[in-house]
C-alpha cells in the first residue's frame, strides 16, 4: 500500500501529533524494559531535530476509560528523555484545557508526552468527538505504533482521518519488511508457525498455506497435526477438537502445492521441568506416559536442508518448550540456522510474536534476523491477511 513517510513532510514549526506505543513493563514506578521506547525514539528525534513541536500520544495498560494512577505515563518521562537525549514535558491529560495549554507552551524542537489515551472511554470507542479533540492539538499526524494499528481507536484511526498523516520510522520499517516478506516476497517462501494451540492460529495457518512453498509446524501444535495423521502422541499437549482443522490445513496445502514440514523425531519426557530425564525417538515411538517437549536432530536437519533453497522466511512461534533446558535445543538450532543464512545474504528473515522474540533472544540471534517485530497482535493479524485500521487510515488527507 502507498503511504507517506517523514521524508514527505515539512514539519518545522508545526505541531506534530505522534502516536507511539509506550505500553511498556513498569514495576514500582520504574520502566523495566524500554525496548519499545528505543524503537520509537528515532522518529521523535528526527521530528524534533527538524524543528517540529512533537506531541506524543500513547495508551498504557487497560484502565477501561477511568483515571488509574498506577497506569499513568508519567514514569516514562525520564527513560524517554534518556532515549531521545532531550527534556520531555508531561501533561496530565491527552485532551481538554490541560493538554491544550501544554501544547501551546511548546517551542520548536520540544517534546511533550500526553497522559494515557485510555483514561478516556471514548478512545477505544473511536469516538469522532475525541478524535476531533486530538486532531485540534496538532497540524500533522504521524503514526509510529504498528503494534496498536490493529485497533480502530480515536488515537490510531480516528485522528488519522482528520489530519495530513504519515508513517513514522518504526511503522515504515515494519510495513516495508512485511511487504517484502508476504506482499511481494522473493521465493521460495517458508513460514515457521509454532506455539501451543492450533485453535489460536487457524486464520494464520489458512492464510499462509496458500502463499508459501513450505509451511513448518512446530511446538505443541505439531502434536495436533501428528495426531490428525493417527500418530499416538502419548500425554503430549494437543487439541483433539482440532484434528479436523489440521486435516483441512493439510488438504489446503496439497491443493496449493505447499509442503508441510512436521517433526519426524521428537524429544520426549515423562514430566515437564528443566533437566528432566528425556530421550529422542521417531514420532511413532512415543510411549503413552511420555510427552513431546522438543523436536529432534533429524527434524532440524530436514529444516536446514529445506532452508538452503529458501529465499524468504516468516517465523512465528517456537519449535519446543524453549523455556526449560534441554528442550530449547531445537528452537535454538533452527534460529541459528536462519540467522546464519541471513548473515550470508541468502535469506530475508522476518519474525514476530511475544514467544518468538523471547526465543530468538534466548538463542542469541535476535539481532541477526533481517527484522524482528515487537508488534504482537498486529503482527499476527497482518500474517492472517487482515486489514489493520491504523494502517488503512494512512495515505489519505
Amino acid at each position: 500500500m502507498a503511504f507517506r513517510t517523514l521524508d514527505d513532510l515539512e514539519v518545522s514549526g508545526k505541531r506534530v501529533l505522534v502516536r507511539v506505543d509506550f505500553n511498556v513493563p513498569v514495576a514500582c514506578g520504574k520502566v523495566t524494559d524500554a525496548t519499545r521506547i528505543a524503537r520509537q525514539a528515532p522518529t521523535i528525534v528526527e521530528l524534533a531535530g527538524k524543528g517540529a513541536r512533537v506531541i506524543l500520544l500513547s495508551h498504557f495498560d487497560r484502565p477501561k476509560g477511568k483515571v488509574v494512577p498506577s497506569m499513568s505515563l508519567r514514569p516514562l518521562v525520564e527513560p524517554l528523555g534518556q532515549a531521545i537525549g532531550r527534556n520531555v514535558a508531561f501533561a496530565e491529560d491527552c485532551i481538554g484545557t490541560v493538554a491544550q495549554q501544554a501544547v501551546n507552551a511548546l517551542k520548536d524542537g520540544e517534546v511533550l508526552l500526553l497522559e494515557n489515551t485510555r483514561f478516556h472511554k471514548a478512545e477505544e470507542e473511536n469516538d469522532p468527538v475525541m478524535a476531533k479533540k486530538l486532531a485540534g492539538l496538532g497540524d500533522i499526524f504521524v503514526n509510529d505504533a504498528f503494534s496498536a494499528a490493529h485497533r480502530a481507536h480515536a488515537s490510531t484511526e480516528g485522528v488519522a482521518r482528520l489530519l495530513p498523516n504519515a508513517a513514522g520510522r518504526s511503522m515504515q520499517a515494519e510495513l516495508s519488511h512485511l511487504q517484502k516478506a508476504l506482499g511481494n516476497p522473493q521465493r521460495p517462501l517458508m513460514a515457521v508457525v509454532g506455539g501451543a494451540k492450533v485453535s489460536t492460529k487457524i486464520a494464520l495457518l489458512e492464510n499462509l498455506v496458500s502463499k508459501v512453498q513450505t509451511l513448518v509446524i512446530g511446538g505443541a501444535m505439531a502434536n495436533t497435526f501428528l495426531a490428525a495423521q493417527n500418530v499416538a502422541v502419548g500425554k503430549s499437549l494437543y487439541e483433539p477438537d482440532h484434528l479436523q482443522t489440521a486435516r483441512k490445513v493439510m488438504q489446503m496445502a496439497a491443493r496449493s502445492g505447499a509442503a508441510i514440514l512436521l517433526p519426524c523425531d521428537v524429544v520426549v519426557a515423562k514430566q515437564f521441568k528443566a533437566g528432566a530425564a528425556h530421550r529422542t525417538v521417531p514420532v511413532n515411538g512415543i510411549e503413552p506416559d511420555e510427552m513431546v517437549l522438543d523436536v529432534g536432530p533429524a527434524t532440524i536437519k530436514a529444516f536446514e536442508t529445506r532452508l538452503l533453497d529458501t529465499r524468504t522466511l516468516v517465523w512465528n512461534g517456537p519449535f519446543g518448550a524453549f523455556e526449560a533446558e534441554p528442550f530449547d535445543l531445537g528452537t535454538v538450532a533452527a534460529a541459528k540456522a536462519v540467522a546464519d543464512a541471513t548473515k550470508k545474504g541468502r535469506l530475508l528473515s522476518v519474525a514476530g510474536g511475544g514467544d518468538t522474540v523471547a526465543a530468538l533472544a534466548h538463542a542469541g540471534v535476535e539481532q541477526d534476523f533481517t527484522y524482528v517485530s515487537t508488534a504482537g497482535g498486529a503482527f499476527l493479524e497482518w500474517l492472517e491477511g487482515k486489514e489493520l485500521p491504523g494502517v488503512q487510515a494512512l495515505g489519505g488527507n
